[in-house]
């Protein structure tokens, strides 16, 4: 991922045990002696030793090119973080920190053809190792910073969470978490704090001091390890604030007593802290239009209370939302009106973006990254970038994702996985190309705080790559071959994306153009010879996975996947714990409907037939069942039989039809 600039922040202890960062700026310098220790033909090892000259650093990065494109295979003691030509070594946890004048050394091997000449540049945390010392660039404005800060990351569900920080089920923050999120890439990360469970009583409203320096040891940590810090007001926007419009100045002095005490207590941390005014401003029964002016005037009591609390507050990066943080225009003008108004050039703005809807949980046929999600994605964007980007206003997408995406569930996630990644794909690229800075909502379902590490690695890479390039897809990952039926030639139409495509692969070995699969225009089509070899034994699921490889960017996988028409039998049981016998053979549900007999919608969201992936259904293809949830049948009238019709990916849909009586159900299949 590309390193921001260095923000290495020295700490020092206060008075009564209160810890505070003081500023990150500080000389910078490094050396570098590379030397390869053996080569042979097409590898070679090399030992790379680098000389800190600046100021100490808590964590390091040091990268170089290539001129005749070689690539490292392994490295060791350092994590390897290279992408083709372009290498990168990132430190350890026992040799991140380089005193002023220290060294460590990490190896690695590498593949080369033609000639390895050595690299002539190499930068440490961004700063070119050329043997000299200079101080950092002067006081960066609010778009440098905010674009310093690209990618940034949630620590969701945490210091936000109620019933205290392990409240919702995470694990107490640690140094090293941030230390993990340093050495991924990340640059930033937001701080979601709520505050209501620790205050005392009106008027005061006076913060718990264990709960300030709590949350201030969490940001002392983050910006000792070179992570940005944005700091904010988070569930509180619910939990009291929302009653603004019938308890004005009781919600206005609560929300001013906050935020002048947090000035107060972080007015002379270094600028690499930032504050939000509130995550998700709404109000209780409010029309639109009164609920700007309402946002309006907590924005506006923010930037006073922390503009004249002094210190480096003076001229400290201020966040500002929308209304529920909308990418909506009215919503994207109002804001534009307000910082427009505070004439402050240290001002950015904030939206938050999970896709539409229907698409982000699998709801109302929304199951595929389809025209309509991906104009939804790019007006969004567009809309953002014409109100603030364009008018000198940095933006910070302060949350994005995909509702449904939950690798907590034992399945996982709520959208195909190819359309998923599509999403991830197309939303990186829109976000760079509009300059804007995104951070990433992660409240457990990303990174395993235990373990430490990705849940789902391929994710993370589209997270990664997006930061510089684009990467090609196609219509679908999957070609579905009916385990009774003949094999026929299969199409795919390529997506490329600005990019050339480069053939197929099925691992190491590159399939042939004319015997394998051909391409006319951009539609690729796989032989029913190759998909017949690919196929194999034809064991139900997958039975190979090949790469459409691009010119940039990752491959794409296409599984070939082996399937019959799905069994499921008649059932009964409980209605909160119904489940539907099934035998996939290898298929696997895009949706589920469910109508009465008169045709009309049954079950919750009965404004659609398509019913919410896991809040209604969830299959469970391991157990081979599809359970029904309580919810799904506290909607269903009694004694009235609903057909469900469940559609596969493999193309086809089944009926199966369910009767609630009390709380008992009745399920009969075709």
């Amino acid at each position: 991922m590309r390193l921001g600039a260095i923000a290495a922040a020295a700490v020092t202890a206060l008075t009564a045990g209160l810890l505070g960062a003081v500023s990150a700026q500080a000389a910078q310098g490094c050396e570098v002696d590379y030397q390869v220790t053996g080569q042979w033909s097409g590898g070679f090892n090399a030992n790379v030793e680098v000389t800190n000259l600046g100021e100490p650093v808590n964590h390091w990065d040091l990268e170089w090119t290539w001129a005749d494109g070689q690539s490292v295979t392994d490295m060791w003691n350092a994590k390897d973080k290279s992408k083709a030509a372009s290498a990168k070594a990132s430190s350890l946890g026992y040799n991140a920190s380089l005193a002023t004048g220290g060294s460590t050394s990490f190896g690695f091997a590498g593949s080369w053809s033609g000639a390895n000449t050595d690299p002539t540049e190499f930068r440490l945390n961004g700063r070119r190792c050329d043997g000299s010392v200079s101080e950092p660039p002067g006081p960066m404005t609010a778009m440098e910073q905010v674009a310093a800060m690209q990618p940034g990351w949630n620590v969701g569900n945490t210091l936000d969470a109620l019933g205290g920080e392990t409240g919702w089920g995470n694990p107490l923050i640690t140094e090293e978490l941030l230390q993990t999120i340093k050495a991924e890439g990340y640059n930033s990360i937001r701080l979601p704090v709520t505050w209501d469970e620790n205050l005392g009583p009106a008027p005061d409203y006076t913060i718990d001091p264990a709960w300030l320096d709590r949350v201030a040891e969490v940001t002392d940590w983050a910006l000792a390890n070179d992570l940005q810090v944005l700091l904010n007001i988070h569930h509180d926007s619910w939990m009291w604030m929302s009653a603004m419009p019938t308890d004005h100045d009781g919600v206005l002095s609560k929300y001013e007593a906050i935020w002048t005490q947090i000035a107060e207590r972080f007015k002379d941390y270094p600028s690499e802290l930032s504050f939000e005014s509130v995550n998700e401003p709404q109000f209780a029964d409010t029309e639109a239009a009164a609920g700007d002016a309402l946002v309006n005037e907590l924005n506006v009591a923010f930037h006073e209370i922390v503009r004249g609390s002094g210190g480096n507050n003076e001229d400290r990066l201020l966040v500002m939302p929308t209304l529920v943080t909308s990418a909506d225009q009215p919503q994207l003008d109002a804001l534009k009106a307000t910082i427009d108004s505070l004439n402050d050039p240290m001002i950015a703005a904030t939206v938050h973006f999970y896709g539409p809807w229907p698409f982000s949980v699998n709801i109302a046929g929304g199951t595929t990254y389809s025209e309509q999600v991906e104009q939804d994605i790019t007006s969004t964007f567009q809309r953002v970038n014409d109100t603030f980007v364009d008018n000198d206003i940095p933006v910070i997408i302060g949350e994005w994702g995909v509702l449904g995406y939950d690798w907590t569930r034992p399945i996982v996630p709520s959208q195909q996985y190819g359309e998923l990644l599509k999403f991830y794909e197309g939303t990186m690229y829109q976000a760079r190309d509009k300059q804007m800075t995104l951070m990433l909502w992660d409240a457990g379902s990303y990174l395993n705080r235990d373990t430490l590490e990705w849940r789902d690695p391929l994710v993370q890479s589209y997270m990664d790559s997006g930061l510089t390039t684009r990467s090609g897809t196609a219509s679908f990952d999957s070609i579905y071959l009916e385990k009774a039926g003949t094999i026929a030639d299969e199409s795919l139409t390529l997506n490329r994306n600005g990019l050339e495509f480069e053939g197929l692969w099925h691992g190491d070995t590159a399939l042939a153009v004319g015997d394998d699969y051909t391409v006319e225009g951009d539609t690729l089509t796989l032989t029913a010879a190759a998909l017949t070899r690919l196929a194999g034994d034809q064991a139900y699921g997958t039975n190979a996975t090949i790469e459409a490889r691009f010119s940039d960017g990752l491959p794409w996988r296409i599984h070939i996947i082996t399937y019959d028409t799905a069994q499921l039998s008649d059932a009964s049981g409980a209605a909160d714990s119904f489940a539907i016998p099934t035998e996939f053979n290898g298929d696997q549900i895009a949706t589920m409907e469910a109508k009465y007999a008169d045709g009309t919608n049954a079950g919750p969201h009965d404004w659609t037939s398509f019913k919410e992936f896991w809040a209604t259904y969830r299959p469970d293809y391991n157990a081979g069942t599809i359970g029904l949830t309580p919810d799904f049948f506290n909607a269903v009238r009694d004694d009235e039989p609903v057909t469900l019709t469940f559609h596969f990916w493999g193309g086809g849909t089944i009926d199966y039809t369910v009767t609630k009586t009390g709380t008992t159900v009745t399920g009969q299949g075709p």
